[in-house]
């Protein structure tokens, strides 16, 4: 009798490990495939941060310090409007832009969301934002990051 309930408690361990590999697939494939539809909102940058260097230090590890960039003399003058305060560029896929608006507080955009004015960020690259006046129209802004101060 003894070894009837050896293999009883055998077969509920497998039966256990095996539902548990399976739940676990279906936990990891349902996640991977939702967290690639579902784009993730970038948090928007608190004015008051508790360290006083937090702001300019979060901008030195986007590759980019606080002043505004100097624009080109053959820019459009909208160009003006814009000042690039950070990157995160991720490749090919994309990627997004901190950017102040008229001197107004940076906030993030990702690529292909549309700017007051019209503009559409369409790529972000190392240090630099390219804008347009549509998705796929031509390149009109061109903004750099200042260089860093060391």
């Amino acid at each position: 009798m003894q070894t009837d309930a050896y293999r009883l408690w055998l077969s509920r361990i497998v039966t256990f490990a095996v539902a548990a590999l399976a739940a676990a697939s279906v936990a990891y494939w349902g996640l991977k495939g939702w967290s690639a539809s579902a784009p993730t909102a970038i948090p928007a940058l608190a004015a008051d941060w508790a360290h006083p260097g937090g702001l300019k230090a979060v901008a030195r590890a986007l590759g980019g310090g606080l002043a505004a960039p100097a624009t080109a003399a053959g820019e459009a003058p909208a160009a003006s409007r814009y000042a690039l305060v950070g990157v995160a560029a991720r490749g090919s896929e994309g990627g997004a832009a901190l950017i102040s608006i008229d001197g107004q507080e940076a906030r993030p955009f990702r690529v292909g969301a549309q700017l007051e004015g019209g503009m559409v960020l369409q790529s972000v690259t190392g240090r630099r934002a390219v804008l347009s006046s549509g998705v796929a129209g031509a390149a009109t802004v061109t903004l750099e990051l200042p260089p860093l101060d060391e």
